[in-house]
């Protein structure tokens, strides 16, 4: 069993930036593929981005590519995700989530993910 705590969410005028970050308790870290997820309200959660085992791979949504980057310790079990430029658009809650695998790949969709965070509230104001 894999319990994931999301931190660093809040509040942040557009244009700014904030550092989520998310803490791990499994056993060998390194042996899950780790993605961060959002949902706004009334709509369906999406996928950001991900990061493979060994942090060989990364892969972002389009809306946030050049302006988020998802990183992982594995000495410290913990992932984050800078994000900078922030939009309104960019207000939700944020999830972590977390898949043990076999290969280095980054997984995309919600379903490839066992293990979920409770999330952490984003919200940008324009």
């Amino acid at each position: 069993q894999v319990q994931l705590v999301e931190s660093g969410g809040g509040s942040v005028r557009a244009g700014g930036s904030l550092r989520l970050s998310c803490a791990a308790s499994a056993p060998t870290f390194t042996d899950y593929v780790m993605g961060w997820f959002r949902q706004a309200p009334g709509q369906e959660r999406e996928f950001v981005g991900a990061v493979s085992r060994n942090s060989v791979r990364t892969y972002y949504v389009d809306s946030v590519k050049g302006r988020f980057t998802i990183s992982r310790d594995n000495a410290r079990n913990t992932v984050s995700l800078q994000m900078n430029t922030l939009k309104s658009e960019d207000t939700a809650v944020y999830y972590c989530a977390a898949d043990r695998r076999v290969d280095d790949a980054v997984i995309t969709v919600i379903g490839g993910y066992d293990y979920w965070g409770q999330g952490t509230q984003v919200t940008v104001s324009s």
